[in-house]
């Protein structure tokens, strides 16, 4: 759910980057990518967390499962709302600094 926030929220300043300013649209997609590595993440966590449960399940072990679920999903999250946004204001406001334009 975070990846897919961070995503979309990113992707609307990619495309205010590219009415904007087209020739720093690579730039501005940085932020996109890393949105969709979080959701990478949280697949390695669930093949990693599936991949142990063998029919003898002890409470003890679901609830290790379950934690390591919601720290990394909640820490999904707010990675993804944290890169959304901050992928969201820099393509919005990106080409207004002063030098930006010329790093290459």
């Amino acid at each position: 759910l975070g990846a897919a926030y961070g995503t979309a929220k990113a992707g609307v300043g990619v495309c205010t980057m590219g009415i904007m300013k087209p020739e720093l649209v690579m730039r501005s997609i940085i932020p996109v990518v890393m949105a969709g590595v979080i959701g990478i993440y949280g697949l390695i966590i669930a093949v990693i967390v599936s991949s142990s449960v063998v029919p003898p399940y002890p409470l003890q072990t679901g609830f290790a499962h379950l934690g390591a679920g919601l720290a990394g999903g909640l820490s999904g999250l707010a990675g993804g709302m944290c890169i959304g946004i901050v992928g969201d204001v820099g393509g919005k406001y990106c080409f207004r600094v002063q030098g930006v334009s010329n790093i290459d």
